[in-house]
Protein backbone atom coordinates (compact mmCIF):
# COMPACT_ATOMS: atom_id res chain seq x y z
CA UNK A 1 0.00 0.00 0.00
CA UNK A 2 1.38 3.06 -1.48
CA UNK A 3 -0.07 6.40 -1.08
CA UNK A 4 1.70 9.93 -2.05
CA UNK A 5 -0.17 13.75 -1.34
CA UNK A 6 0.89 15.74 -4.23
CA UNK A 7 0.10 19.50 -5.57
CA UNK A 8 1.30 21.51 -2.47
CA UNK A 9 3.18 24.86 -3.14
CA UNK A 10 3.64 28.35 -2.12
CA UNK A 11 0.83 30.42 -2.42
CA UNK A 12 -0.76 34.33 -0.63
CA UNK A 13 -2.94 34.69 1.80
CA UNK A 14 -6.64 33.73 0.50
CA UNK A 15 -5.17 31.82 -2.95
CA UNK A 16 -6.42 27.92 -3.10
CA UNK A 17 -4.62 24.91 -3.79
CA UNK A 18 -5.48 21.10 -4.35
CA UNK A 19 -4.02 18.39 -2.79
CA UNK A 20 -4.13 15.00 -4.16
CA UNK A 21 -3.14 11.41 -2.70
CA UNK A 22 -2.81 9.20 -5.15
CA UNK A 23 -2.85 5.25 -4.34
CA UNK A 24 0.08 3.13 -6.01
CA UNK A 25 -1.17 -0.58 -7.00
CA UNK A 26 -4.55 -0.11 -5.43
CA UNK A 27 -7.57 1.51 -5.61
CA UNK A 28 -9.33 3.83 -2.90
CA UNK A 29 -12.96 3.60 -3.39
CA UNK A 30 -13.35 1.62 -0.11
CA UNK A 31 -10.87 2.90 2.37
CA UNK A 32 -11.35 6.13 4.12
CA UNK A 33 -9.06 9.00 3.61
CA UNK A 34 -7.80 11.00 5.87
CA UNK A 35 -6.01 14.43 5.44
CA UNK A 36 -3.59 15.77 8.17
CA UNK A 37 -1.42 18.71 8.68
CA UNK A 38 2.13 18.71 10.25
CA UNK A 39 2.51 22.62 11.37
CA UNK A 40 6.15 23.41 12.63
CA UNK A 41 5.98 23.25 16.21
CA UNK A 42 2.65 21.61 16.07
CA UNK A 43 1.37 18.15 16.91
CA UNK A 44 -0.11 16.61 13.82
CA UNK A 45 -3.56 17.95 12.91
CA UNK A 46 -6.00 15.99 11.56
CA UNK A 47 -7.91 18.19 8.75
CA UNK A 48 -10.56 15.98 6.95
CA UNK A 49 -11.17 12.20 6.54
CA UNK A 50 -13.78 10.99 3.92
CA UNK A 51 -15.77 7.84 4.10
CA UNK A 52 -15.08 4.89 2.32
CA UNK A 53 -18.19 3.17 3.76
CA UNK A 54 -21.00 5.93 3.70
CA UNK A 55 -19.14 8.70 1.95
CA UNK A 56 -19.73 11.14 4.56
CA UNK A 57 -16.73 13.61 5.17
CA UNK A 58 -15.37 14.88 8.10
CA UNK A 59 -13.55 18.28 8.46
CA UNK A 60 -12.05 20.12 11.37
CA UNK A 61 -13.15 23.62 12.45
CA UNK A 62 -10.36 25.19 10.92
CA UNK A 63 -11.30 23.47 7.61
CA UNK A 64 -14.93 23.98 7.72
CA UNK A 65 -16.30 26.23 4.87
CA UNK A 66 -13.04 26.19 3.28
CA UNK A 67 -11.82 23.24 2.62
CA UNK A 68 -13.31 20.13 0.69
CA UNK A 69 -12.95 16.47 0.51
CA UNK A 70 -13.69 14.76 -2.43
CA UNK A 71 -12.92 11.88 -4.55
CA UNK A 72 -11.63 11.20 -8.12
CA UNK A 73 -13.15 10.22 -11.59
CA UNK A 74 -10.14 7.71 -10.98
CA UNK A 75 -10.73 5.21 -8.08
CA UNK A 76 -7.05 6.06 -6.92
CA UNK A 77 -7.29 9.48 -6.18
CA UNK A 78 -8.38 11.95 -3.18
CA UNK A 79 -8.48 15.24 -3.48
CA UNK A 80 -8.35 18.05 -0.95
CA UNK A 81 -9.39 21.46 -2.32
CA UNK A 82 -8.32 24.06 -0.40
CA UNK A 83 -9.72 27.68 -0.59
CA UNK A 84 -9.36 30.84 1.43
CA UNK A 85 -6.21 29.56 2.79
CA UNK A 86 -4.19 31.48 6.00
CA UNK A 87 -1.00 31.71 6.91
CA UNK A 88 -1.62 28.88 9.84
CA UNK A 89 -2.62 26.48 6.69
CA UNK A 90 1.25 26.26 6.45
CA UNK A 91 2.33 22.78 6.87
CA UNK A 92 3.56 19.56 5.62
CA UNK A 93 -0.23 17.39 4.14
CA UNK A 94 -0.58 14.09 4.51
CA UNK A 95 -3.03 11.35 3.16
CA UNK A 96 -3.53 7.92 5.26
CA UNK A 97 -6.12 5.69 5.05
CA UNK A 98 -8.53 3.84 7.60
CA UNK A 99 -11.55 1.85 7.99
CA UNK A 100 -13.72 4.52 8.53
CA UNK A 101 -14.99 7.70 9.57
CA UNK A 102 -15.63 7.59 12.88
CA UNK A 103 -15.78 9.71 16.09
CA UNK A 104 -12.05 9.35 16.25
CA UNK A 105 -11.13 10.47 12.49
CA UNK A 106 -9.05 13.04 13.68
CA UNK A 107 -6.51 10.73 15.62
CA UNK A 108 -3.39 10.43 14.05
CA UNK A 109 -3.32 6.65 15.82
CA UNK A 110 -5.45 5.07 13.78
CA UNK A 111 -4.17 5.57 10.29
CA UNK A 112 -2.88 2.81 8.93
CA UNK A 113 -0.58 3.79 5.46
CA UNK A 114 0.52 6.88 5.29
CA UNK A 115 1.88 8.73 2.01
CA UNK A 116 4.66 11.03 2.22
CA UNK A 117 3.36 14.13 2.53
CA UNK A 118 3.53 17.86 0.69
CA UNK A 119 4.74 21.18 2.00
CA UNK A 120 2.09 23.93 2.15
CA UNK A 121 3.41 27.69 2.36
CA UNK A 122 0.99 30.49 2.78
CA UNK A 123 2.75 34.03 2.80
CA UNK A 124 0.95 36.58 4.38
Amino acid sequence: VQLQASGGGLVQTGGSLRLSCTASGFTLDYYSIGWFRHSPGKEREGVSCISGTDGGIKYSDSAKGRFTASRGDAKNVVYLQMNSLKPEDTGIYYCATRAGCGSTWNSAARYGSWGQGTLVTVSS
